[in-house]
């Protein structure tokens, strides 16, 4: 890994070269991937919900009648011939069909919901944009229910199932139903503001976008020389997109140590650069990313004026 470069003129190229690519964004590769990952994604809901219209509209209307032999009477209220003691039921083979229909329902959507939050990670939405941040992130958990929750409320209240019948049905329905959206669920989805403030970190501690890791593990590191990623694996090197799209989710926030361990400079307050990133890494809005404070300012990798107040 190139130690930055410390001199005037360095600083200046650095400076301009971190300007023109300040604002994180995913390269065209993961935007490649997460674009396909979405398409597989939604081609496996389609079908889970498919899969349910036709349990509903099908397997759930199919009946048999038992006792059929019996005498034929008249309904003195319709009118109409009947076989007496003819009861209509659920057949058994439907019944199973059912069984088999919720299994795989729930292994569509959850498959679903996984590649969908790997296209997140790969190419997230903007925390300011909250609407669009909270449905792209948890559409998974939608599709779910949407998966589910007719089918479930029908299977009670098929009047043709005995109450074994719904009782089965309806028990697997709903751990498959609470399975599918738990795991639809993304706890702490990515987003453009937290790969910026990563990336802002990394150009503010080396004055170049440029990050160190293995094909191992979730997270990303300023050094090649720590101890984390001297696995055997071969080292990568790029910058903080190229990162994540190699599956990394976040930069570490052992930074302070890397550095002295391959003898950089660390900023006096690296525990609230730490403090904060950590708040932002884990979801926080309001956080201000505090800027490196150098016990000698020729030592700042790179020389970033502060923009005009809005």
């Amino acid at each position: 890994m190139v130690e930055p470069k410390k001199n005037e003129s360095g600083k200046a190229a650095a400076s301009a070269e971190s300007a023109a690519d300040a604002s994180w964004t995913p390269t065209a590769t993961a935007k490649s991937k997460a674009t396909k990952f979405r398409w597989i994604a939604a081609i496996l809901w389609a079908v889970a919900i498919a899969l349910e219209a036709v349990s509903i509209f099908w397997l759930l209307r199919q009946r048999e009648f038992v006792g059929e032999d019996g005498t034929l009477v008249r309904n003195q209220d319709t009118g109409l011939i009947e076989q007496q003691n003819a009861t209509a039921v659920f057949p058994q083979w439907a019944f199973v069909t059912l069984i088999v229909a919720l299994v795989v329902i729930a292994a569509l959507a959850i498959t679903g919901s996984m590649l969908w939050k790997k296209a997140n990670r790969l190419d997230p939405a903007r925390q300011s944009e909250t609407v669009k941040f909270f449905v792209q992130n948890q559409l998974g958990a939608i599709i779910a229910i949407i998966a589910f929750l007719p089918l479930i409320v029908l299977i009670f209240t098929n009047k043709d199932m005995d109450g074994k019948q719904k009782g089965i049905a309806g028990a697997i329905g709903i751990v498959l139903a609470l399975a599918a959206t738990a795991l639809g669920i993304d706890y702490n989805p990515a987003s453009v503001e937290k790969y910026d403030a990563d990336q802002s970190t990394v150009i503010q501690l080396l004055g170049q976008d440029e990050v160190v890791w293995v094909d191992g593990g979730t997270v990303y590191h300023v050094c090649e020389n720590v101890s984390d990623i001297q696995t055997g694996s071969d080292k990568r090197v790029g910058t903080t997109a190229e990162a994540v799209e190699a599956g990394k989710q976040r930069l570490t926030l052992k930074f302070a140590s890397e550095l002295q361990k391959c003898g950089l400079n660390v900023p006096e307050n690296a525990s609230e650069i730490e403090a904060a990133l950590k708040e932002i890494q884990g979801g926080a809005t309001d956080v201000t990313l505090p800027a490196p404070e150098w016990a000698n300012p020729s030592d700042a990798p790179i020389v970033i004026e502060n923009a005009p107040a809005a």
